[in-house]
């Protein structure tokens, strides 16, 4: 790798982040946003204000606390809106990752997901003790409710919103202490995902082929019906536990004149099951054995099976369905399934692969939160959560288009190996730019060591599907 080329993406930084000084308004704005970006990719240790302000004043050896405030008040009080920044972001990724499906045959992937960042004390807008997905229990935390866009070139963050919970919604004084706007009132996660995925087709300017979900939307049935309403396919995961209509429903109610539907017989009940119950029945020639990707530690392989269902929706009949199984290879009956709205001429291959792609947006989340401060920001008001992840947004697309580029010379080049390579390459870096690049290549050959050799202890594990998958 060239290192004119990384002086060069460097360069580009200032060039990227002037295509979106417009979103910004007034001068003094667009300069915060321009620090405040280079902060988040220069600055070491917490991203929080400021350090990234402290990073700044390295050189003279004074923090200026006047700089700190004013920084303060434009990500809180700058009256400068988050969504401009995102449909300027959705413009770049339609411009520069969108074209890297073109020989993928899944098009562009949604992920609509969740993500939690733990705090102290309950000043701060939407926190609450809820479910955090970070620690797996109910923490002091607030909620995000992300749209994450997924192309073989990289992934980015197409937009957000703050999950506020009820009893924050109808309490005016702290609404109005965090700046929470008079328009915005309580809603579910699953339906803050419809605004998300409503806003970004308003844009017109991505036109996504699939959106995947978790269980904890993909069980909504409001969600589902809001993506059918719009003709889009989705891949989204399900309770085990939750019922299907195993044959057509329309049969097996018996009508009124009236058009009311009876109770159905026994006989006709026995037609609703659980999708563990589905799974149970099915033979074993209904399993495939299907490699999703090529992983660290060998091939990522799982037995998929699927059958057409109809909904069950809102206690009542919804529309056929795909219904499809995953198991473990050497643990076949932890089994998890997922529904699809999907034509039938849609192949098992392309389901199974669809699902795979929610794994991207935990990448997202540890990339965004490790590299860019994601989690670093210290403000408590309703404007600063969206400022600051709107431009947590633009620097990962920055470190995303600069990867994109640099992969002709080096393809297995990582988001983070991009990210040590560029802080060199800016001003007051941590390590020269021939000593980031000689740590660059140690790395890489260092991962293709261990990748080759886990790949080959796992073909020596699963022989049978070495020969049946010619792997």
């Amino acid at each position: 790798m060239k290192k004119d080329a990384l002086r060069a993406g460097a360069g580009k930084l200032q060039r990227f982040q002037g295509r979106f000084g417009s979103c910004f308004g007034r001068v003094e704005a667009r300069q915060h946003a321009t620090k405040y970006v280079e902060g988040l990719l220069a600055a070491e240790g917490r991203k929080n204000v400021e350090r990234m302000v402290a990073q700044e004043s390295a050189g003279s050896g004074t923090v200026e606390q006047a700089d700190v405030l004013s920084r303060q008040h434009f990500l809180t009080a700058s009256p400068w809106e988050s969504a401009d920044v995102q449909r300027e972001i959705q413009a770049v990724f339609a411009e520069s990752l969108v074209p890297t499906t073109k020989d993928w045959s899944l098009g562009t992937v949604l992920v609509i997901d969740e993500s939690s960042f733990i705090k102290q004390g309950e000043h701060s807008v939407g926190v609450k003790q809820q479910y955090c997905g970070r620690l797996g229990t109910v923490a002091n935390c607030q909620v995000g409710v992300f749209l994450v866009g997924v192309t073989p070139g990289g992934d980015c963050l197409l937009d957000h919103q703050l999950y506020l919970p009820a009893e924050w919604a109808r309490d005016r004084a702290r609404r109005r202490k965090t700046r929470v706007p008079s328009e915005v009132q309580f809603r579910t996660k699953p339906q803050l995902a419809v605004d998300l995925v409503e806003r970004l087709l308003h844009n017109q300017l991505v036109k996504p082929d699939w959106i995947v979900a978790d269980e904890g939307y993909g069980d909504c049935g409001h969600l589902l019906d809001a993506l059918e309403a719009h003709g889009l396919r989705y891949v989204v995961e399900s309770a085990i536990t939750k019922a299907f209509w195993t044959a057509n429903p329309l049969t097996q109610i018996r009508l009124r004149q009236s058009g009311r539907g009876r109770p159905p017989s026994r006989a006709k009940r026995d037609s609703v099951r659980s999708a563990k119950e589905i799974a149970a029945v099915l033979p074993a020639s209904a399993w495939r054995p299907l490699k999703l990707r090529e992983g660290a530690k060998g091939p990522v392989v799982y037995e998929y099976a699927r059958v057409r269902i109809w909904a069950k929706r809102h206690k009542e009949a919804g529309p056929p369905i795909w219904l499809m199984f995953q198991r473990e290879i050497d643990r076949p009956q932890i089994v998890r399934c997922w529904v699809s709205n999907a034509e039938e001429a849609v192949s098992l291959e392309t389901l199974a692969e669809v699902a795979s792609q929610r794994v991207r947006v935990e990448q997202f989340f540890e990339e965004a939160k490790g590299e860019v401060g994601m989690a670093d920001y210290e403000a408590r008001a309703w404007t600063s959560w969206h400022h600051h992840m709107s431009l947590v947004a633009l620097a990962h697309l920055f470190i995303t288009t600069l990867r994109l580029e640099l992969r002709p010379e080096e393809p297995q080049l990582t988001l983070r190996q991009s990210f040590e390579l560029l802080q060199a390459a800016l001003a007051r870096p941590r390590l020269s730019l021939d000593e980031a690049m000689q740590l660059l290549e140690y790395h890489i050959h260092r991962n293709q060591v261990a990748t080759q050799s886990h790949r080959k202890s796992w073909l020596q594990k699963h022989q049978r599907l070495r020969d049946e998958l010619m792997l």
